[in-house]
């Protein structure tokens, strides 16, 4: 019983991460210039390889945390 509720409470932290990372992603797709407005800081100087660095960065771990949580999801139902 135990176990079954720390594998639903996996599913649910690494659904709600690779959703946050998604949308993260997506954000800067659509509105690259958030980074500066957030942080007060241009690293790249304006030509945005920062930003296409971090939405490869953000797709990689979306997709990864992705795949975690449909393995607990597939350990959720053979454990009920």
């Amino acid at each position: 019983m135990r176990n079954l509720r720390a594998l639903r409470v996996r599913f649910w932290v690494e659904t709600g991460l690779a959703v946050t990372t998604a949308l993260l992603a997506l954000l800067t797709v659509v509105a690259p210039t958030w980074i500066e407005a957030v942080f007060g800081l241009d690293p790249d100087r304006g030509n945005g390889e920062v930003e296409w660095a971090l939405v490869a960065v953000l797709v990689l771990v979306a997709t990864t945390l992705t795949v975690l949580a449909r393995g607990s999801r597939a350990q959720l139902a053979s454990a009920t």
